[in-house]
């Protein structure tokens, strides 16, 4: 049973929605690219996983604290006197392994994932220790990119390669499962204990006046350029109410101190529908506040 869901991280739906309105240094393209890789296989992994019985709590995309210290787990299996913690790794090529080392297939030194699994491990004890409980973990780095190949000296146990996937997975559903409450109290624990970090900080710096206004293709996030609202790009139609809801949810998103007005709906639109119409759409939706030009919206 999957006991906490994944969602996009909010730091991934923000850069997307900044690298349509303004241009990334090579950094933030990179680092772009790296958390959206790194989703990528995450949500493959969670699709893996659903061959797993229900007998199994899953947690996903948890991250704890202890003793100060920050660390992040993509997946938590809690089974019968285990857990198995899972880090998730998208990689893609042929990565090399020399005197402990990890090289790219550029041939640049990475960061040893087994040190960072390792830490993770040892806080995640830590942790369990804290909450009254003395389970085995069992840490895996799993590799699911089918483009990914490793050339490393000897065997690693807690490496688990994309041809693997099948058998290990056959090994935890052959492992007996005896949850009863402390299990699902657990769960619950950890879960509460999730921290939710702000993405802000992370971000791109971005002004409201410097971003690029107008309204952005649900497909394929280029920008619509009449008000027909038919992307040139893809051909996709919105209706136009949905493609303005999902316009101010983006306006909500990325500037959260701004209040939400006719004019500055409309001016992050672009114009491509009058005052009018977004009037019409922000009544419905949302609740108005003040009158004359001191009105605004909320969220309902």
């Amino acid at each position: 049973m999957v006991f906490k869901q994944r969602s996009e991280p909010l730091e991934l739906v923000l850069n997307r929605f900044l690298k349509a309105r303004m241009d990334f240094s090579e950094d933030e393209q990179k680092h772009f690219w790296t958390i959206t890789k790194g989703y990528e296989g995450e949500v493959r992994s969670d699709i893996w996983l659903l061959g797993l019985t229900d007998n199994w709590l899953i947690l996903h995309d948890l991250l704890l604290e202890y003793s100060q210290s920050i660390f992040q787990i993509d997946t938590l299996i809690i089974a019968y006197e285990k857990v198995y913690l899972l880090d998730i790794k998208n990689f893609e090529g042929d990565y090399v392994v020399k005197e402990n080392k990890w090289y790219n297939p550029a041939g640049v030194t990475q960061k040893n994932p087994l040190h960072q699994l390792e830490r993770c491990e040892t806080l995640l004890e830590k942790l369990l220790h804290q909450l009254g409980f003395k389970l085995t973990i069992d840490s895996y780095l799993i590799f699911n990119n089918p483009e990914f190949h490793l050339y490393i000296p000897s065997i690693e146990p807690a490496i688990i390669f994309p041809t693997q996937l099948n058998r290990f997975l056959k090994k935890l559903n052959s492992r007996p499962a005896k949850l009863d409450k402390k299990y699902l109290q657990l769960a619950k624990q950890l879960e509460d204990l999730h921290i939710i970090e702000s993405p802000y900080p992370k971000l791109p710096p971005y002004t409201f006046e410097k971003v690029k206004k107008g309204m952005i293709c649900c497909n394929c996030n280029t920008f619509l350029t009449d008000e027909t609202l038919i992307c040139k790009n893809c051909g996709c139609v919105e209706e136009v109410e949905a493609a303005v809801l999902r316009s101010v949810k983006e306006f909500i998103l990325l500037f959260p101190d701004m209040i939400i007005t006719v004019d500055s709906i409309y001016n992050w639109c672009g114009g491509l529908k009058s005052k009018k119409v977004i009037r019409r759409i922000l009544s419905r939706n949302f609740i108005l506040i003040g009158k004359a030009r001191a009105s605004h919206y909320v969220e309902q």
